[in-house]
């Protein structure tokens, strides 16, 4: 897979993280956001502002779970770009999807040559900037910054509201007693199923994490929209199903 410039940019000129997280700094923040920010961020760990994530699944093109490897950087203060290699019929799709800089774009060819889905605009940076937004679960130390506002809701569910990337998100986190997340969902501009852009649920299962660098992220979910309904379940609902091999942190 050639590398891609932008996402190697991204992360190479990320500065170094320098501040440290001290539990005591969250004491005013809501109960259930307490428990979940103390499982995601150990004490003493780096502030960090970038993920590097290199990945493995199953990616689903209308009722075909297709396999896929890919890397994706997510730089909270100027975007991200996941690029990936998928295999249809033994031929290789490859491309990426980006928020880079307040402008999105899909870009994806068959072989390298021929075009499968190309797409940019207004709906496309606003779809990817909520996208961003509900990926700070990738890079937890950026629920810390001031563009992040939790809020009290329910003893099981840490209630987030991002401003950030041009987008507002309010993302439900549902947590364990221990603050581990086992799910999350926001309302995510898009056109799911081919339908005309609007706001439609979109959430994920995490079904494991692991721990770098200090911070625990999901290494094992599924996402998908019409999340918390039977939807999910079928073509145009969940279509991505990932395990993080590897997170670099910045």
């Amino acid at each position: 897979m050639t590398k891609d410039r932008t996402l190697d940019e991204l992360w190479e000129s990320t500065p170094r993280a320098v501040d440290v997280f001290k539990p005591d700094s969250i004491a005013d923040q809501p109960q259930a956001a307490q428990r979940y920010l103390r499982h995601a961020i150990q004490p003493d760990a780096k502030l960090w502002s970038a993920v590097r994530l290199t990945m493995h699944g199953t990616i689903r093109l209308k009722e075909e779970w297709l396999p896929f490897t890919g890397v994706q950087v997510n730089r909270w203060d100027r975007g991200f770009v996941w690029q990936a290699r998928v295999i249809m019929h033994h031929l290789p799709i490859t491309g990426s999807d980006r928020w880079v800089d307040g402008e999105a774009s899909m870009r994806w060819k068959l072989l390298g040559i021929f075009p499968v889905v190309t797409a940019q605009g207004v709906d496309v940076t606003r779809s990817a900037a909520g996208r961003f937004n509900i990926e700070a679960m990738m890079l937890p130390t950026v629920w810390l910054g001031s563009d992040v506002r939790f809020k009290e809701s329910d003893p099981k569910q840490a209630q987030a509201f991002v401003h950030a990337h041009g987008e507002s998100s309010r993302i439900d986190i549902a947590i364990d007693p221990s603050g581990a997340p086992r799910s999350f969902s926001a309302s995510r501009w898009g056109n799911p199923a081919g339908s005309p852009f609007h706001h439609e649920d979109f959430g994920g299962l995490i079904e494991e994490e692991r721990t770098w660098s200090g911070v625990t992220i999901p290494s094992k979910l599924r996402l998908g929209w019409f999340w918390g309904t039977p939807r999910f379940d079928e073509p145009g609902g969940e279509f991505f199903r990932a395990t993080i091999d590897e997170a670099e942190f910045r």
